[in-house]
């Protein structure tokens, strides 16, 4: 049985491909150690080994094969434009060493997709990923961080108007100690159509999320690795991803870069944008401050609608006994009534918020951790 054993042994090993480093070892013949020994350099013994080693180490060996700099660029109908632009990062980005480019093609109807597989048969740094259909920009950012492999992550739109020359400026920026720089597009070559509401809405988001930019929707923006890997965006939140990172404990900053006129096509968003965009921020702040607890919302306000009605009826029920007023044509005491209502069903909402959040347990951690030192 014994032997039995041995040759199928024996068979499989033999059926496994042999690893390149260790053909020219064998190629080379064995290493001979200082004690006459012959080292043994069997898989058994190799994967040994492996799982001995310290963690640390395996992250070095990981970290070899990651780029220094990766660029996500999610563009949709922009065949015109994708020559010129990759011609102008391949210009900048050399002098940054190991680096690629992500273009993710968002649903384009024209011939976006061939240029860029003309465009990876001269560079394969280049990689494409396409969406069967338009999922939307936050999508495309969304799985190009996921494939974004360099120490530094540069996001930029595809339409030329972000300018390749500004990267050396927001690295340099980033070096700086910051987790994420964000461009700020100080003068703007677009309508006023789209830079007045772009100023409000700019305004309204810096001072309901605290962060002091000026321009959150600017698509130039360099990130850490690990901030575009800890972010988690949907929906149409790409806008306020320096707000996420920032709650998320990252720091945060703001640099002025160039901003060029559109050279080819024509703009893909229009004034419905800044409508979604307000929603979207209400949606930020209530997932990233009560998303844990609703009952802190929904409660307050509940609280405050119950008090103010309480107070009402109270005066006008105080009023029938002490002066005998009527309270039949007295609308202000159903207005009062209802604020009790509308305060209670406020407090329901919020404790029944409370037990879906305790009864259910999201995979998702609840934080972000720096640094362990043990």
């Amino acid at each position: 049985m014994e032997e039995q054993d041995k040759k199928q042994e024996l068979s499989e090993t033999e059926k496994r491909p042999i690893p390149e480093t260790i053909t020219k070892e064998i190629e080379q013949g064995p290493r001979q150690q200082p004690s006459g020994r012959i080292e043994d350099r069997s898989n058994e013994q190799r994967v040994r080994r492996q799982r001995q080693r310290p963690h640390g180490f395996k992250q070095e060996k990981h970290r070899e094969g990651r780029k220094d700099v990766s660029v996500v660029i999610p563009l949709l109908n922009e065949e015109q434009s994708l020559p010129e632009l990759y011609e102008k990062l391949r210009n900048v980005l050399h002098r940054f060493g190991r680096f690629e480019i992500i273009f993710v093609d968002d649903g384009s109807s024209d011939g976006s997709n061939k240029v860029l597989h003309d465009l990876r048969r001269k560079d394969r740094r280049i990689k494409i990923i396409r969406f069967r259909r338009n999922f939307g920009k936050s999508a495309a950012l969304s799985v190009g961080f996921d494939h974004a492999e360099g120490d530094v992550v540069i996001t930029m739109d595809a339409d030329l108007q972000d300018d390749p020359d500004e990267i050396p400026n927001l690295i340099n920026e980033l070096k700086k100690g910051y987790d994420l720089i964000s461009g700020w597009k100080k003068k703007r070559r677009d309508p006023l159509s789209k830079t007045i509401p772009s100023r409000f809405f700019n305004f309204v988001t810096s001072l309901l999320t605290g962060i002091r930019l000026h321009d959150f929707n600017c698509g130039l923006k360099v990130y850490r690795n690990e901030v575009v890997k800890d972010v988690k965006i949907y929906g149409e939140l790409h806008r306020y991803i320096p707000a996420l990172a920032h709650w998320l404990g990252y720091r945060v900053g703001e640099i002025v870069v160039q901003h060029q006129p559109r050279k080819y096509g024509k703009s893909k968003y229009g004034v419905v944008r800044f409508w979604r965009g307000f929603l979207d921020l209400l949606t930020v702040l209530f997932t990233t401050r009560y998303l844990k607890r609703p009952l802190h919302l929904f409660g307050f306000w509940g609280s405050m609608f119950f008090l103010i009605g309480f107070i009402i009826d109270l005066y006008l029920v105080y009023l029938k006994f002490a002066e005998g007023m009527a309270l039949s044509n007295r609308p202000l005491f159903l207005g009062g009534i209802l604020l009790i209502i509308v305060g209670i069903q406020f407090i329901s909402i919020g404790l029944l918020g409370e037990l879906i959040t305790k009864t259910y347990h999201s995979t998702e951690k609840e934080y972000s951790i720096r640094d362990i030192w043990k």
